[in-house]
Order: structure tokens, then sequence, then C-alpha cells
């Protein structure tokens, strides 16, 4: 039997297989208006097909649980009920496919208000219908515009606003939610020394770097069913101190060890592992597998499941990934988009039974006569 193709339960929810849609942001809401970060027909689209090719679970883009969270004008939000009810029906195409639906909830922090990546990948500033960036301290991400500096009212206000969130995305169906805690967003630049420089209870220590993204897990498990799992997204290393030419201090493997232990306790069920988007300058050298180290060092070291992510392209090579001990899942992203029915394919390679949609088996089926 493929580990590939073996379903994983966590609490009381079975994943039917270990194939699952990494969170890929379509920059493809409405920028204004009453539509503004609702799911279209594109989302609905996007995020069915990927369960009809086989993924075993489908998670949506990174989705902002306030206006001024977003990445971009274009992005997706779960913070009122116009917004919740799209979501609605995207849940019930990922379900009738036998997929898991999930969602990642974030906070773009100093990284919010850019342009589509595919345009400019610039500021928006306010007079253009963008908004002033906010984060642990006032410390620009490249060229971006300075974050605003946020004040201990509005950290309680942000932990509340996640609990918001997944309030409405459990009101709309999905399955599993997971806190976007990596990438440099909001979360993440409390995290890490490189960008927070606070000298109150949430920076200096390591404890106190890691109080808010504890809070916001802390909210969200509250509101969510004990029955069900609730993942968080991290960048394992800023790819600073991998470089020992770069002295600036960052977040490393063996903080997201001392990590994975504190959100294990707080109720967390699964540690998505990615790298890196803390700075513009890291140096990086990006290959097949280049991030798996990390999820694997996590998952060793604590007995957290992981999902393991990153130019993972081969069905050997993500079976390898799981039979090795290193990932328990693994999430594509690129991949799914180059080939919705990647996990179809999969399956065959490896000896498994694929999952075809009963109208596409009957023709997969009759053209092997």
């Amino acid at each position: 039997m493929s580990s590939l193709f073996t379903p994983l339960t966590l609490r009381s929810l079975q994943i039917p297989n270990r194939v699952w849609m990494s969170p890929m942001c379509m920059y493809s809401a409405a920028s204004e208006g009453p539509d503004t970060g609702v799911p279209t027909d594109f989302h609905l689209t996007h995020l069915a097909a990927r369960p009809a090719g086989g993924a075993g679970l489908v998670m949506a883009e990174a989705t902002a649980v306030r206006p001024d969270g977003r990445i971009t004008p274009w992005d997706l939000g779960l913070w009122n009920d116009r917004q919740q009810e799209a979501f609605t029906r995207i849940v019930e195409a990922i379900k009738a496919h036998g997929a898991v639906p999930a969602i990642q909830l974030a906070h773009a922090g100093r990284k919010t208000s850019m342009d589509k990546p595919w345009l400019s990948d610039r500021y928006v500033p306010e007079a253009e219908g963008g908004w002033q960036p906010v984060a642990p301290s006032a410390i620009a991400f490249g060229g971006l515009a300075v974050p605003h500096e946020l004040t201990l009212e509005e950290i309680q206000q942000l932990v509340r606003d996640f609990a918001d969130s997944a309030r409405r995305a459990l009101a709309a169906g999905f399955q599993v939610v997971e806190v976007h805690g990596a990438h440099g967003f909001l979360i993440n630049s409390f995290l890490s020394p490189a960008s927070n420089h606070r000298t109150d209870a949430y920076g200096g220590s390591f404890e106190n770097r890691l109080r808010f993204a504890l809070e916001v897990v802390d909210a969200v498990r509250a509101v969510w069913p004990e029955d069900l799992p609730v993942f968080f997204r991290t960048s394992a290393t800023d790819w600073l101190t991998e470089n020992p030419e770069d002295e600036r201090e960052g977040w490393t493997g063996d903080d997201t060890v001392r990590l994975a232990k504190e959100l294990t306790a707080h109720g967390v069920d699964l540690l998505d592992v990615s790298t890196g988007g803390m700075v513009p300058d890291a140096k990086i050298v990006a290959g097949p597998n280049y991030q798996v180290p990390f999820a694997a060092q996590a998952r060793q070291a604590t007995g957290i499941p992981t999902g393991a992510v990153g130019i993972i392209t081969e069905p050997q090579q993500a079976e390898d990934i799981l039979t090795s001990g290193q990932a328990d899942a693994v999430l594509l992203g690129r991949e799914l988009l180059r080939n919705p029915y990647w996990p179809q394919h999969a399956a065959l390679t490896l000896d498994a039974e694929p999952t075809w949609p009963d109208q596409y088996a009957y023709v997969v089926e009759r053209r092997k006569r």
C-alpha cells in the first residue's frame, strides 16, 4: 500500500490520502464594493478541480481576517456574511469529491497593500485604494511602506479577529483551519528577531515573541470543535543564520522545534513547514526537497505531524518523503497548478487506486480496453 495514498486521521477527521493542495493566493476577488474579498466563480472552479484530480485535502488560499490584512486589495477575506456564504458552495464542491476542505487564515502584516505580483508587486498607496501596513515594529519589508507599530489594544483586537474568522470558517463548513504563521506575514514577523524589536510583553525574549502566535492559536482553538484539527504554517528558517556572511539575527530550525512543542501543547495538530519570506535579500538555494529537512527536524524532535512543501514534483519523491519518516503529508502548489490531476496519475504510478469521478472514470476505464 502506498504511504501517499494511505488515509491520515487527525482527531476525528480522516483525510483520504496525503497529497494535499497547498494554499496559493490567486489575487482574483473584487477589491472594492460589497463583493470585496468574496470568492468568485473562478475560486469555485480553481478549488473544486483539485479534489476531482484526487487531492485528499484542499486548502483555500491565505484568507484575510480583516480588510487591512490582505496581501493585495484583490485577496479573499472572511470577515463578513457575504464572504462566508460564498465560501459555503466552495466547501460543498470540495466535499462532493470526497476531499477535506481547509482554509488558511491570515494577516499579511507589513507585507500588505501590494499590487498583483504579475503587474508590479509594488506597494499600493492609500490614494489608490491601499492602506498602511501594521507590524510588531516600525520596520519596513524591503522598499515597502513603513508599517504602523501595533499597540497592545490593537494586538488583542487582532487575536479576536482570527477567532471571528475561524467561527465563520466553521459555519461555512470547513473541517480544517490553518493559522498562517509563515512567510514574513504578521504572526511570523512577531516570531522573528529580524522584524520584532519590541521591548514589551510581545518582544525581546523568545517566549515573548511567541506570545502573539500562541494567543491566536488559543483563540482559534477555543472556537474550533474539539474533534476537528487545527494546523499552523511556519517558516522554519529566515535563511539568515544559514549564511555565515549574514550577521543579522533570524529565526532558525531549532527555534521551530521549540515553537512546535508549544503549539502541540496549545492544541495544534499539524505543522505545515515552509521557509523564508522574512527578508527580501535572503540567500536561498532552492531545489527538490530543500525544505523537507525542516519538517523532518520538527517531526523527529517533537512528534508533531508535519506537512512538507517545496519543489515536490514526482510521485516517488513524495512517497519517499513519507516512507522515510520526514513528514506525514505533502502539500503541492505549483505542480497542482500545472496538473490538477497529479494525484490520480501518482496513484497509478505507485500502484494505488485512483479516485476518478464517475464521469471521468467511465472514459478512462474504456480507454484501457
